[in-house]
């Protein structure tokens, strides 16, 4: 028999949405969805441009994910209904993929990682099981209930990684939930086989959307600004060169190896990809370089959308059942390569980059100091004073770290960059503010 994908609802007898419909508006209305307007998807949207941010980026991956999904089962109904697949599910979990992204991106999940494993907190952080962790415990959807209390259907669909944290490779900066939520990564899981780590299916459509999204968007939104020279990789060998070699360096350490496999094939797809690419020597944004802009965002969405299909899951294979083709993929790795070599780690971002490590690194050590003092606990909201008196009664001393640090960790992810940026002003006295300013959520 099915395990049943609808355990863990509780809808009202009034209500005629779906459970499924309800776990997509249960994110989409929760704080932790709305504070994603206030993260950086790459860079900071006050500089200028119009830039996506962490909110944009998961209402279009919903959209594509969603499209996707109806798609697959229009065409492929039996395969699709054999999965199954739905819509809702999908479009849930694309909302909640990147809720647990904190501020400034990926150098703050690299440094709070860090600083998580200093304070003696074992499982780290990091952006994926940090949504897994506010959808189950951390957002508030009525009292009485933890979390947002999800069908195991969407849970399991948020699980892009669905495994623990391992001890090195690939798992070890890549994984889906922390121990801490380790009932629920299992109640979610009963829907795979046992012992298996393969994506579910409506994972697996939530992370290719995501994959195209960020893909083509952070093109345009850096083709744009000027950031991404196309036009100089078209005519200047030299140029393409230097960002092959410079692809080729961070993918080799992601993998922790001298070589790439397979990556003249890289090159070559991304190569072909240029052909069809808006290569001007400058955009300036005129009526017809900004409409032709449109068009190639839309054409590429639609090439990786329309060409993916459903293949029949396979016993004891670690293959998905996404059948996409290879040479799309490789343009979609490569595309990602261009935001990582020409934004994400440019130079010119490299002192922006140190104050926001400084921030960060500030404001975890003067919130230890505050949690260790109970006499300023003032200056955390009623919700964090509680979880803190519930830490002191509870647990041995290495519990008490370890759970300690987790908060605190749970408190700075969960902040936009301005309010983070407000805080530490006030806490280290640089702008005291209003006296009716902020505190943490």
């Amino acid at each position: 028999m099915r395990p049943n994908r609808l355990s863990g609802r509780n809808g009202s007898p009034a209500d005629n949405r779906s459970p499924f419909q309800r776990d997509r508006d249960r994110i989409l209305f929760t704080s932790a969805f709305r504070r994603l307007a206030g993260v950086t998807q790459v860079v900071n949207s006050e500089e200028g441009q119009i830039f996506h941010n962490r909110l944009t980026h998961s209402l279009e991956v919903a959209q594509i994910g969603r499209r996707l999904c109806e798609k697959l089962i229009v065409e492929q109904r039996d395969v699709a209904l054999g999965l199954p697949i739905n819509p809702d599910v999908v479009e849930a979990a694309c909302l909640a993929h990147d809720l647990g992204h904190p501020p400034f991106g990926h150098v703050a999940e690299k440094l709070l990682d860090k600083l998580a494993a200093d304070a003696g907190l074992r499982a780290g952080f990091e952006g994926n099981p940090q949504s897994f962790r506010i959808v189950t415990k951390l957002a508030f959807q009525r009292p009485g209930v933890i979390g947002l209390d999800l069908t195991r259907a969407t849970l399991n669909a948020i699980l892009k990684y669905p495994w623990f944290r391992h001890d090195e490779g690939k798992r070890n900066r890549k994984w889906g939930a922390y121990a801490t939520e380790e009932a629920e990564l299992q109640f979610a899981r009963v829907l795979s086989a046992k012992g298996e780590e393969r994506q579910c299916p409506e994972a697996e459509i939530m992370d290719w959307a995501d994959d195209i999204t960020y893909s083509v968007h952070d093109l345009e939104d850096f083709y744009q600004a000027g950031l991404i020279p196309l036009h100089l990789l078209t005519v200047d060998k030299h140029e393409l060169q230097k960002f092959f070699d410079g692809a080729k360096k961070r993918l080799s350490d992601l993998e922790g190896r001298d070589e790439v496999p397979g990556f003249d094939k890289l090159t070559e797809a991304f190569e072909g990809l240029l052909k069809l690419l808006m290569t001007n020597p400058e955009f300036d944004a005129t009526r017809e370089q900004s409409g032709d802009l449109g068009i190639q965002t839309s054409v590429l969405i639609n090439r990786y959308v329309s060409e993916t299909k459903l293949r029949v899951p396979e016993e004891d294979s670690n293959r998905g059942v996404l059948e996409i083709d290879d040479g799309f993929k490789r343009e979609v790795t490569m595309l990602k390569e261009l935001t990582w070599y020409y934004v994400i780690n440019n130079p010119a971002l490299a002192t922006q980059q140190y104050g926001q490590r400084k921030l960060i690194t500030d404001l975890f050590k003067i919130y230890h100091e505050i949690a260790h003092d109970e006499n300023d606990w003032h200056v955390f909201s009623a919700s964090t004073r509680e979880q803190l008196e519930a830490l002191n009664r509870h647990g041995g001393a290495d519990e008490h770290k370890q759970r300690l640090t987790r908060l605190i960790v749970d408190l700075i992810a969960g902040m936009t960059e301005r309010h983070l940026i407000e805080m530490h002003r006030r806490l280290t006295g640089v702008s005291l503010g209003s006296a009716f300013g902020y505190r943490d959520r």
